[in-house]
């Protein structure tokens, strides 16, 4: 293999309000206007100046070059498995960018274009699911996931059964956010095992279900890349016994087109637009949770919702619904940015992505499962995996004593992102959870495999090299014994000086 030599940049970088000096400017603003005195009330002016640095416009370009080229994460080759890490196109930021002065309590006539765009990308993830309604309020997976405990919660009050049906069901392969959520909404969680088959039996489904289910909340395929062949089974047993059922679809990348929850007989869905539909993840910022459901759980939805009229397009709100749980529509620029990415795929490119996604996990599985020390969750499955597979590196580490997390270190070293591990609880030791999706070419995946290889061939004949990584990074391995320590870390300059008797 022939690696490309790296090294990360590192500055010894300031802080920007340790930087300039007295009368430097990069922009010097009009004169105030006169009479400020009759603008503002005595109350609200300030005492002293605002502490802000004074900088001149070509330090302040340099010092913000020097910290983006001092970005760890997200800007190599980022092969990111349980949360699908794509490609985020330019023109879709630009999109949004046009919207930016909208002020969400304009009057329905004066935002038409984006109300219709809101409507009609409600009607695009009706397509894909089935199902009757979707809302954009939620801000993330979790909080949909939430949600639709909430929903479930309004829902079964309405049949004065809420006090009976404490129980949500859920599996130790469903993503933590949906046993979290549900019991934050105050029900009482029941994890099912994973057995044998990869995903629990319907036995073992049977046997938790009872006139004290509430919801039912998993995500199929799982992260191991398994797809419970039973799951219209395990929906017709929930629902014969009064429940709901909660399709969390953080993994459709590899099923887009090919599974529509509401034919599955689901109740509800959620698709992350910061996974599946190419628009930027956040940390719960930008990202957007677009709840779904059937006509049935209607009425229940936070408001306001958008239809369309004889006169164009209106917001109206939904007076039997939970109530708001984010402000206004929610975060809309992202839905512009999921709904253009959409028209650009359109319905031929929406399956061929999914056709590369499995495709290329595939392939990425025949060639990890070549190198020693790499096994794969449930190795006694033989069939098809989806979109990502989990694999191990349990293996290597008994024979090595070099750890995933070493691994990963040492592998930014090489100008790659480190790969994620798995959700808690870890099902298989030493994971790790690469997925390509359908933005990643040949080249890179073999280059990131590459670099996977070497790495642990490394950590056979030099494993203090690997334990002791990152050495080409921004930041060596630090001492994080402080960060839980509220007198050491600061979050504002006027801390920061405090904390560090400036």
């Amino acid at each position: 293999m022939n690696l490309r030599r790296y090294h990360a940049a590192v500055w010894d970088e300031p802080l920007i309000m340790e930087q300039g000096a007295p009368g430097r400017r990069g922009y010097v603003p009009p004169a105030p206007i006169e009479a400020v005195e009759d603008l503002v009330p005595a109350g609200m002016r300030r005492v002293v100046p605002p502490a802000l640095p004074e900088v001149a416009e070509p330090d302040v370009l340099r010092h913000y070059l020097h910290l983006s080229q001092q970005t760890m994460g997200m800007v190599g080759i980022s092969l990111f498995g349980t949360c699908t890490m794509k490609y985020n196109p330019r023109v879709n930021e630009r999109l949004a960018a046009e919207i930016a002065d909208v002020h969400p309590h304009q009057d329905d006539s004066t935002v038409q274009g984006l109300l219709e765009i809101v409507h009609e990308f409600d009607l695009v993830l009706r397509e894909l699911s089935g199902m009757d309604r979707f809302v954009f309020q939620a801000g993330g997976g979790a909080a949909a996931a939430y949600l639709h405990a909430c929903v479930t919660r309004a829902y079964h009050e309405s049949r004065s059964e809420l006090a009976q049906r404490t129980e949500i069901i859920t599996t130790s392969q469903a993503h933590p956010c949906n046993p979290a959520t549900a019991a934050a909404a105050g029900f009482d969680v029941i994890t099912l095992p994973v057995e044998e088959d990869g995903y629990p039996s319907v036995e073992a489904l049977r046997a938790a279900v009872s006139d004290r289910t509430a919801a039912l909340m998993v995500n199929n395929p799982d992260d191991m890349g398994v797809y419970n062949p039973h799951i219209k089974e395990w929906v017709d047993i929930v629902h014969e016994a009064g429940g709901l059922c909660f399709y969390d679809h953080a993994n459709f990348n590899g099923v887009m087109s090919r599974i529509r929850a509401a034919e599955l007989g689901f109740d509800a869905c959620m698709f992350m637009l910061h996974k599946t539909f190419g628009v930027p993840k956040g940390g719960g910022g930008p990202a957007v949770g677009a709840y779904g459901c059937t006509a049935a759980l209607e009425p229940f939805l936070p408001g306001p919702l958008v239809e369309r009229t004889e006169d164009g397009y209106a917001r109206r709100e939904n007076p039997g619904g939970i109530g708001r749980v984010r402000e206004f529509l929610g975060n809309v620029p992202q839905v512009v940015k999921a709904y253009s990415w959409v028209l650009a795929m359109g319905a031929d490119g929406i399956r061929e992505a999914a056709d590369l996604s499995v495709l290329a996990n595939n392939y990425m599985e025949q060639r990890l499962l070549g190198i020693p020390g790499v096994t794969k969750s449930f190795d006694h499955l033989t069939g098809r995996r989806l979109e990502m597979t989990r694999f191990s590196l349990g293996t290597y580490t008994a024979e090595t004593g070099v750890t995933a997390v070493d691994v990963q270190n040492r592998m930014t070293d090489f100008g790659v992102d480190a790969f994620w591990l798995s959700h808690e609880p870890w099902i298989v030791p030493e994971p790790f959870t690469p997925e390509a999706g359908e933005t990643w070419s040949i080249e890179d995946v073999d280059y990131w495999i590459d670099v996977l290889e070497h790495v642990l061939a490394e950590g056979r004949t030099d494993p203090e090299t690997v334990r002791t990584a990152p050495h080409n990074q921004v930041v060596a391995q630090i001492d994080g014994s402080s960060l839980d320590d509220p007198a050491r870390w600061a979050t504002t300059w006027r801390a920061y000086q405090r904390k560090n008797a400036r």
